[in-house]
């Protein structure tokens, strides 16, 4: 779940970002993740979610290997919008990549998912039941009074059809951007951020503030009943961190101060395997940005910035490289 906005001061980090440097990211724009069957996947988020289908491309070739890391690749991509975010969904017709394992938990350090935002938690819920979607949580969660960044805020975690998490969540009056208090006469509106697992919230920090240039917005630490029913995790306790880009979406970090018990990301995993997500940002050069993570020995997956001649995945450079932890982040340039 989300905090409460309140940015704080961008803290410099010694041989990265330097004052009056541009950061390397300007915005979050899109969330990506990689699914089986893309025409079932985009009737789940179209119907049930409410999301609309904006585009389709399918892609293949040299360059797309290149930035992708997967030989022989041919996909599909399908952009699809909620409000003012964007998901995309990409299978890949060749090579399949493995399913997700089926004891996946939240804990897990692959874990990654999205905050729907919603303007009617009851409603939400109903009808996520009538689709008959897969629970993640016992149900909805309603987080308590004595957090004063999280109490008053309402979540659910559910599944979609390749068992990708996602959750639904609902900001009393007071948190949250002013955007989702706004009558809108819809129950999805928007992405607020994408949540994922890490291992350790100081070198997740040196990579997302101190070396992309995003900001703090907020933190908490959350725990209890409502916590642990919510992350289905028995003794969650969480420190919980909240960042920015200057637009779209936020990052949230989630590290599990308790259990400590969550799995590592795999290290073979491929952007074809069904636990991939990456987070797909956009910067004034690619260049620059592929040069700064590689003399901070960021773990690239693509092979360096990747120009892209086609126009069909609606950039022209990217590069591909993962976190401290293992999520995989892409940052194009138009």
């Amino acid at each position: 779940m989300m905090l409460r906005r309140g940015f704080v001061t961008l803290l410099l980090f010694s041989g990265l970002l330097s004052a009056g440097e541009r950061p390397l990211v300007s915005a979050v724009e899109a969330i990506g993740m990689t699914v089986s069957d893309l025409d079932r996947s985009v009737a789940f988020y179209t119907q049930v979610l409410q999301f609309e289908k904006v585009s389709e491309t399918e892609v293949d070739g040299d360059a797309y290997e290149h930035l992708a890391g997967v030989f022989g690749l041919r996909a599909r991509i399908a952009r699809l919008k909620l409000g003012d975010e964007v998901l995309e969904l990409t299978e890949f017709l060749a090579p399949r990549g493995r399913p997700a394992p089926e004891d996946a938990r939240s804990n897990d350090l692959w874990f990654q998912h999205v905050a729907i935002i919603v303007s009617d938690m009851d409603a939400a819920y109903r009808r996520l039941r009538e689709y008959k979607v897969q629970h993640a949580s016992s149900g909805p969660q309603t987080l308590p009074d004595w957090n004063p960044n999280a109490g008053g805020i309402r979540a659910f975690y559910f599944r979609d059809p390749d068992n990708h998490p996602l959750e639904v969540l609902w900001f009393p009056q007071g948190k949250g951007a002013a955007k989702w208090h706004e009558a809108s006469g819809r129950l999805f509106l928007g992405i607020d951020h994408t949540a994922i697992v890490i291992s350790d919230t100081e070198a997740s920090l040196r990579f997302y503030r101190d070396s992309l240039g995003m900001k703090v917005a907020g933190e908490s630490e959350n725990y209890g009943p409502e916590q642990e029913r919510l992350n289905n995790v028995f003794g969650a306790r969480l420190r919980i961190t909240a960042l920015r880009a200057a637009s779209g979406p936020g990052i949230e970090f989630l590290e599990y101060l308790s259990p400590r018990d969550g799995r590592p990301y795999p290290p073979e995993e491929k952007a074809n395997d069904l636990i991939h997500w990456q987070t797909k940002f956009s910067g004034p050069s690619v260049a620059q940005a592929a040069q700064s993570l590689r003399n901070g020995q960021a773990r690239f997956v693509s092979t360096g910035a990747v120009e892209l001649p086609d126009g069909k995945a609606g950039f022209h450079k990217a590069v591909l490289v993962r976190d401290p932890d293992g999520h995989a982040v892409e940052i194009v340039e138009h």
